[in-house]
């Protein structure tokens, strides 16, 4: 039987912002990346689909379980009796919705323009059994995705292979304080009005939940107007800028205090919030920008950090000062070359890997059950 989307599911929202989620909560809150947070209550108490609707990896469906939320950038595609939550998913899977989307800087997809999709709704002992073929493909698929995994345990390794502990220098390597290799080392500002200067398009706008380990999140990215730009000055991004977070938890494997990330985006093209400090370099001279950020986002950085940080039990800091007096190994940038290139290879080979993986599922999903899902 051929039915449209609309006749499956029911559309969900949610007004949740980063700001409102924590790290104790006991429901999880879900993103365009995975789990943003938890909160002490929850959305949806049963399975249920979530699609980007805004941003980053818009269109892109996600299966998620029941007793959790999703923040506002989420729709949320709740079943009705007639189809089983993960059948849901790899039709809605398989329908590329990114196709509908619209606005030039921060796309948006609307349930109204895609709710007519048209999929072939089989019994439910039928879904089950096509869940079934899937379930055993994508344990395959993240098989192979937790063998790349094991790459960044390879790169770290190989970090201490080669320079040893920056923190405790145990390879006697020249040392210096941050504040000497560097331009600028500042805090972004968070303009009068807060949220109220956020426009649909213009400079990116980055706050602490968009710095994570080694990259930018851009799914929950916000955007200022030129004017707005024009009085932050003194923190416009320039390309390899290095962003460290100023404020945050400590409690947790993706603590929010001290993630660091290269800026690898155009020149004057965003700018900085008030939780996020800007770190330029004066030259290249001694201390590339990506081994930079390797060194601050090691686990011996991670330490530091927590030993050093200011504040309450709940929410921690670290000053300007303190950031400014960082310890910094000097190896040869030769040296630090060689490393880099390691990194990029490693890059590539997780990137095409991980392409192939995601077309592999999406092929085999048109080709096995195509004709059952698809019209």
């Amino acid at each position: 039987m051929i039915v449209r989307l609309k006749d499956v599911c029911i559309k969900g929202t949610s007004n949740i912002r980063q700001k409102d989620v924590n790290e104790s909560g006991r429901y999880p809150v879900y993103g365009a990346a995975g789990p943003v947070g938890f909160m002490n209550s929850f959305q949806y108490d049963e399975p249920y689909v979530g699609v980007v609707k805004d941003g980053a990896g818009i269109g892109r469906a996600t299966y998620l379980p029941s007793n959790s939320s999703i923040i506002g950038t989420m729709q949320a595609l709740i079943p009705k009796n007639n189809v089983l939550p993960k059948y849901l998913y790899y039709a809605v899977s398989s329908m590329h919705l990114e196709k509908y989307y619209s606005g030039a800087t921060i796309p948006h997809i609307y349930f109204k323009n895609y709710k007519h999709e048209r999929f072939a709704l089989v019994s439910k002992k039928e879904q089950e059994q096509i869940i079934w073929r899937f379930s055993l493909l994508e344990k395959m698929i993240s098989d192979k995705q937790q063998q790349l995994l094991k790459l960044d345990e390879l790169i770290k390794a190989r970090f201490v292979e080669m320079f040893g502990d920056p923190i405790s220098n145990n390879f006697n390597w020249n040392t210096t304080k941050l504040k000497n290799i560097t331009s600028k080392i500042t805090n972004g500002s968070t303009p009068k009005g807060g949220s109220k200067n956020y426009v649909n398009s213009g400079v990116m706008f980055l706050r602490s939940q968009n710095i994570w380990r080694n990259h930018i999140d851009s799914s929950d990215v916000v955007f200022i107007s030129e004017k707005t730009n024009l009085k932050l000055q003194k923190s416009v991004l320039k390309n390899n800028d290095i962003l460290i977070t100023k404020t945050g938890r400590i409690n947790t494997q993706n603590s929010s205090l001290g993630r660091a990330a290269l800026y690898s985006g155009k020149d004057n093209s965003a700018n900085i919030n008030g939780h996020v400090y800007l770190i330029r370099l004066k030259n290249h001279n001694l201390v590339l920008p990506r081994f930079l950020v390797t060194v601050l986002t090691g686990e011996a950085y991670r330490k530091y950090i927590r030993k050093v940080c200011v504040g309450g039990i709940d929410k921690r800091q670290i000053n300007l000062n303190q950031v400014e007096n960082f310890p910094i190994i000097l190896p040869p940038v030769k040296k630090q070359q060689e490393f880099i290139s390691l990194i990029q290879q490693v890059d590539k080979s997780k990137f095409e890997n991980i392409v192939y993986l995601d077309k592999t599922l999406s092929s085999k999903i048109l080709s096995q059950i195509g004709d059952v899902i698809r019209d």
